[in-house]
């Protein structure tokens, strides 16, 4: 089991940046490849990036690639989620998200196991 804890979300105006944390519980994190995912208040949840288990690759949405950046710390169980230029499309609730891989290339941003509660981000005009 991996329990996961979403922070760093807030108010913040256009153009501004601001960085999201996710804590995993256990001592499986490296074995797991994290995602961002997001959900604006009446659409569906959308991917925002992944990364592989030991970080070296990483994948983004179209939406989000050259202003947000993915990263993590397995020393520390943590998954980061670097937003700049953030813009007022970018409101939503962050979730993080995990899934246990055997390759450490795979980013696929499919089949999540595991999910934290979220943190909101708004962005204003």
């Amino acid at each position: 089991q991996v329990q996961l804890v979403e922070s760093g979300g807030g108010l913040v105006q256009a153009g501004g940046s601001l960085r999201l944390s996710c804590a995993a519980s256990g001592r499986t994190f490296s074995r797991h490849v994290m995602g961002w995912f997001r959900q604006a208040p009446g659409k569906e949840r959308e991917f925002v990036a992944a990364i592989s288990r030991s970080g070296i690759s990483t994948y983004y949405a179209d939406s989000v690639k050259g202003r947000f950046t993915i990263s993590r710390d397995n020393a520390k169980n943590t998954v980061y989620l670097q937003m700049t230029t953030l813009k007022p499309e970018d409101t939503a609730t962050y979730y993080c998200a995990a899934r246990e891989s055997r390759v450490d290339s795979d980013i696929a941003p499919y089949d999540m196991n595991y999910w934290g509660k979220g943190t909101l981000v708004t962005v204003s005009s």
